[in-house]
């Protein structure tokens, strides 16, 4: 998709053929996850392939995966449990409820390494794999069949290049690189494309007022799943009354298909040891987005692919 701006009118034209997609998703930790699902679904420019939910309880995360595919009609979508570090219970744990996987109409692979693989393998073009959690599922992938890296590119949420949480100007160790530092070197290792939506940029999306309004007051299902979601999360009570929380995970899926409202920049980055992702003449080069063109443009943008107006 392009986006032109002229006179402050926000243009989107589609792409002619969707991208096809794998989100890798820590779905049910951060509610920003939740958000950028309703957004991949609702993008005629993507295509969904795949599901594969990763770190801490995959099992339950898979629940709350098919259980907001069931709410959306969208239970084409197949889902993959992918490797579980933990039992910690879900931060969405009570919207999900008692939610079975019984009667569920929808694919599920127990082993969703595994899906991914084959997927990649089966597919006549490259898949962008759009990663918005610590990258675990992705380093095992690789260890199992390195050649997956010629089948895919990564877009991710992740990393902090000169810009840390809440706007701080000095780099964070970012949690999606800290939770697994060995994984994340490992993807960096790989000879596939990676773009990254950093904290840089994506630490500074946020819906308030009059933008986070028209979401929740949206009809459409895909809003209502969202806003039910963010009701019920345990992070709630956080944020004020009528704004979201940070939505990093929504760039990600943004620019697997757009980088008009972004200053794009390659940079060669390591990994150190306490997780910061640090320029490194010796490093690796990522393409990321280092800074907004128009941040108002993005968020309107968001709003309008979730409540369809």
């Amino acid at each position: 998709m392009s986006i032109l701006l002229s006179a402050g009118i926000l243009c989107l034209t589609a792409h002619a053929t969707p991208i096809p997609v794998i989100l890798d998703t820590d779905i049910g930790g951060d509610i920003d996850d939740t958000w950028a699902l309703c957004m991949l679904l609702n993008s005629p420019q993507l295509d969904l392939k795949l599901i594969v939910t990763a770190f801490d309880d995959t099992q339950a995360k898979t629940r709350l995966a098919a259980k907001m595919l069931e709410r959306l009609g969208r239970t084409d979508v197949p889902i993959g449990t992918g490797k579980k570090t933990s039992s910690e219970k879900l931060n969405q744990a009570d919207w999900l409820g008692d939610y079975s996987l019984d009667g569920y109409k929808g694919k599920v692979h127990e082993d969703g390494v595994q899906a991914m693989i084959d997927l990649l393998h089966a597919a006549k073009e490259k898949i962008t794999l759009c990663v918005i959690g610590p990258q675990t599922n992705i380093a095992e992938a690789l260890k199992r069949d390195p050649s997956i890296a010629q089948k895919a590119r990564i877009v991710s949420m992740a990393g902090s290049v000169h810009i840390g949480y809440q706007g701080k100007p000095k780099r964070d160790p970012e949690y999606n690189v800290v939770a697994d530092i060995p994984a994340a070197r490992a993807v960096f290792a790989a000879p596939w494309d990676i773009t990254f939506a950093p904290l840089d940029t994506c630490g500074l999306i946020q819906l308030k007022g009059e933008n986070y309004l028209n979401v929740s007051g949206s009809d459409q299902p895909s809003a209502k799943v969202v806003i039910e979601n963010y009701t019920n999360w345990s992070n709630r009570k956080h944020f004020a009354e009528n704004e979201s929380s940070v939505l990093f995970d929504t760039e990600a899926v943004y620019l697997m298909f757009d980088e008009a409202l972004v200053e794009m920049e390659t940079v060669k980055l390591s990994v150190d040891d306490k997780g910061a992702t640090v320029p490194d003449e010796k490093g690796r080069p990522v393409r990321c987005a280092l800074r907004w063109k128009d941040r108002a443009a993005f968020e309107s943008l968001l709003v309008k692919i979730l409540t369809g107006k």
